[in-house]
This record gives structure tokens, sequence and C-alpha cells, in this order.
């Protein structure tokens, strides 16, 4: 294949969103090599970067980092650009291989295949059926577009009938680091977008992540599940319940309102929480999103729930001044005041209540920093 410049791998320059720059989805790329893969099928001329239909109706330059024919076959790359997001895909190769179909009749058919490094859907509850290359929908409809945008061009008698493999050289390894293994996403990654650009510290994708473990845990015939503010702390609990299938287990990370409401709304009817004692206490505030951006650990908060639980004012005057929740369970622990936690518990579980709305059975875990249970409900 062609290669341009390493200067041209990033040439797109997707816009910026205040002082952060936007990227692109895998479906973007991937609908960018598809387009230059048919150029190259048909001898269009091929520039150093295509033009692709995103779903507001808006084109976006992407770059090519290679593109041109191998045998019968038409063949590009792109370098996926995350921005500033951080993403695990971001830096890596995305390419297309398109060939000519000799079925169809006189119907269109463009058939997506995933090659290499793109994983394969195994479980229900997805927005791609069991068994097909996890290539999402929008990615899907903005392939097409792109296709078309190359074949209306080049003007050719009847309809398009055209086989397209998607495969990221590095796919299996990059899907390791993802929850798709977690979703029944197997031998590599998933082609996503749902707008085809990627704003920096996606909010969206990490509540999409959230709804679609939901959604397999669903499809799974569960009606329960257990939300965890991270890997660490989903790890103690499928540990303590080790009878329970993996697709009950959900990181909502800081997205507990979110998490919750969706969970109760989509019909589980018990909803476990398990948080370390800082999230815990973050939650008891009544805290919905738990980043350090939307609010700190309010360590005054619990000096005068300990005051007023223990009658002790120089514990309290301490726990309103240590440096850390962690240091602040350390100094309760000592004091043997556990009415403190069972109290944080207790404001914890009304506050999850409160997301779930009445039609859930909802229960809380609170645990220390090595995994032990302070208090459950």
């Amino acid at each position: 294949m062609n290669r341009e410049p390493e200067d041209n791998a990033t040439a797109s320059k997707p816009r910026r969103r205040g002082p952060l720059r936007l990227g692109f989805s895998t479906g973007a790329a991937a609908a960018a090599a598809a387009q230059a893969a048919l150029r190259e099928l048909l001898g269009l001329p091929c520039p150093e970067q295509v033009f692709v239909p995103l779903p507001n109706g808006e084109m976006l330059p992407i770059a090519l980092r290679a593109h041109g024919r191998l045998g019968s076959s038409g063949q590009a790359e792109v370098i996926k650009d995350a921005g500033d997001d951080p993403d695990v895909t971001h830096g890596e190769v995305i390419g297309v291989r398109a060939g000519w179909l000799n079925s169809g009749g006189g119907k269109e058919v463009i058939v997506i295949a995933g090659g290499e490094g793109v994983g394969r859907v195994t479980r229900p509850g997805l927005p791609v059926a069991v068994g097909e290359p996890a290539v999402n929908p929008t990615p899907r409809r903005m392939l097409r577009q792109s296709l078309h945008l190359a074949w209306d061009e080049a003007q050719r008698p009847g309809p398009l009938r055209i086989g397209v493999e998607v495969y990221v050289p590095r796919g299996e390894d990059l899907a390791r680091r993802t929850l798709n293994p977690r979703l029944g996403i197997l031998g590599g990654i998933s082609i996503l977008g749902t707008t085809g650009l990627v704003k920096p510290f996606s909010h969206d994708a990490y509540r999409a992540t959230i709804l679609a473990s939901l959604r397999v845990a669903m499809a799974m015939g569960l009606d329960r599940v257990v939300f965890s503010t991270g890997g660490k702390s989903e790890g103690f609990m499928q540990a303590r319940l080790n009878d329970w299938p993996p697709e009950a287990f959900v990181q909502m990370g800081d997205y507990v309102r979110f998490a919750l409401n969706v969970a109760a709304r989509l019909g589980f009817n018990h909803i476990r929480v398990a948080a370390f004692f800082g999230k815990a206490v973050k939650i008891a505030q009544g805290l919905g999103h738990t980043h350090a951006s939307r609010g700190m650990v309010d360590l005054r908060f619990l000096g005068r729930l300990t005051g007023e639980l223990c009658g002790d004012a120089a514990l309290a005057r301490d726990i309103a001044q240590a440096n850390t929740a962690r240091q602040a369970l350390e100094m309760l622990t000592l004091a043997r005041a556990g009415a403190v936690v069972a109290a944080v518990g207790q404001k914890m579980l009304a506050a999850l209540q409160g997301h779930a709305g009445p039609g859930a059975s909802v229960a809380a875990t609170i645990m220390d920093f090595d995994g032990a249970v302070l208090w459950q409900a």
C-alpha cells in the first residue's frame, strides 16, 4: 500500500472543545478507511484525506495512513486519533479491506465483516446480534454512507455490491484493557461511536458502557445487579458472591445516580452497591456523581456524625480535621466507633434508594480499603 508521510497521520486535526481537542471514533476511522479502499477498487484518485459523513450532517476530514490495491482487493488504513481523550485505541491502526461481491442480483449488498482484532458478539443484549462482528449500528451507517460517496462519484451502472472487512492489528491485545470480555465480545475491540466524534474525557462513553452492561445482564435473565465504584471493589464483591454470574457485576464508576436510576427503569428488582469507605461517605452526603470535580469527601459532615453518636468532642474534631477518608476510618476503627460507619451506611442506603425510586430493593456494602466488610444492609 502507498504510505503517506508520518506527519499526515493526524492531519485531520479534529476541532477543539475549549482547551481540549476533539477526536474521532473508531467508527469514523473505519468509515474513512472503507471509502479509501473502495476508491482503490474503483480506480479513483485517492487523496491524502477523505471526508466522512457524520450523523449530524457534517463532513469530517480524516487522514489516511496507507492505501492501495492488494490483489483483487482495495485496502486502506487510518490512525485513530482520540484527541485529548484517554482512549485505549488512540494512535492505533484501523483498517479496511474491500472486495466485490458476485451475489445480490439487482439489489445493493454491503456485507460488513470483522477481521483480526475486531471482536465478535457472543451474548445477547447488545445493539449487534450474536455472531456478528462488534461493529455498532451508527458506525455501520457511517460506513455505508462513506462508501456511497465514492460509488456515486464513480457513476458506475448498477447497485453497489461489496464486502468490507474491518481490522485492527492490535485489537485483541487492546480488548483486554476494555470491558469487552465481560460483555461477551471476544477476540478484539468494538467499532464504536454514536456521533463519529470523541469528546475529551467523555461522560457519554462511560454511561453507555453501564447501560450496555445492564442490557447484557437483562438478556441473561438476571433480575439483580451489583454495582461497584471500580475494579478493585468489584473484585472483592465477586470473591464474596462467587456463585453470582459475572454479568451481574457492573462497574458504575462515579455515576451513582445514573446507574441506580437506569437499573431501576430497566426493571432490576435487587440492586446492591459496594463502595470503599471514602466513596460511601460521598454517597451518604447525597452526591449523585462522586468524582472529585463534583465534590470532595466532607469530613466535617463525618465529624458531626461522630460527635452526635459518640459524644466525644475530641474524636469528632480529629475526624473533621483528618487529611483523608482513609485516615478518618483508621481513627474510627481505633475508637471502636462502628456506630458512625453504620450511620454513614444508613445515609448511603437512603440516598441510593432515592436514586433508584420505590420500585427496586436496594442494598449497600461498605468495605475498608483491604476489602473487609465494615457494614452492609
